[in-house]
């Protein structure tokens, strides 16, 4: 059965946040539909010193790196920054937030990890009723929740998510790159019944984060 989960606030970092956007249809909450979807922060990475982390600082496997967690703090005022994000943003502040839920097979806690605090800041539950290889079930739910929609997902299946979304788009790349973290990849279209759209911006949060395209 699926099922949702609230990070308990007081076990993230929290940040003030005005989220204006709730009520303001320039960012999509009534009219365009938005979708925006992330890969989970950084993990390690063969050749890398950085180890996987839990939130309390033990080794981990299957957690996100320091990095990763720096990253995953950086996205609270990505998407919902004091004061609202400015006219003109790429992104909005999501309305319904979407992780890859933890299996036998796919044990990671990367992607619940990396929107936690985001979640836990706007008072939004995570749905995490779906794992990776239900890429076609999560599309089903995404596109009818209130929007717009963020989705943190393993990076090799969000070209896949994509196209069980909104079919083959142009411009939309075939592969996610694997040394990738900080792309955030936009579906848009203007009614239920219109095409989809394809965007890419960067996050551009942290040092070393790409500045080879768009700016969020």
């Amino acid at each position: 059965m699926p099922f949702l989960v609230l990070f308990p606030p007081e076990s993230v970092v929290q940040f003030p946040v005005v989220v204006q956007a709730f009520a303001d249809d320039r960012h999509g909450v009534t009219g365009m539909l938005k979708i925006m979807i992330i890969r989970h922060a950084e993990k390690h990475q063969h050749g890398s010193h950085d180890r996987g982390v839990s939130e309390d600082g033990h080794p981990a496997h299957h957690e996100l790196t320091v990095r990763g967690w720096q990253r995953a703090g950086a996205l609270v005022h990505l998407f919902a920054p004091p004061g609202g994000l400015p006219d003109g943003s790429r992104i909005y502040t999501p309305r319904s937030i979407f992780a890859s839920e933890a299996t036998r097979d796919s044990p990671s806690l990367r992607a619940m990890h990396t929107v936690g605090p985001l979640a836990a800041a706007l008072g939004i539950p995570v749905n995490h009723a779906y794992a990776e290889d239900e890429e076609a079930a999560l599309a089903a739910v995404v596109v009818a929740a209130p929007s717009p929609a963020l989705i943190v997902w393993h990076h090799a299946a969000i070209p896949r998510l994509v196209t069980e979304i909104a079919g083959k788009l142009p411009g939309c790349p075939a592969h996610w790159p694997d040394d990738r973290f900080d792309l955030i990849w936009i579906l848009e279209r203007d009614t239920p019944r219109a095409g989809w759209s394809f965007s890419q911006v960067l996050q551009r949060l942290l040092p070393g984060d790409g500045t080879d395209g768009a700016p969020p």
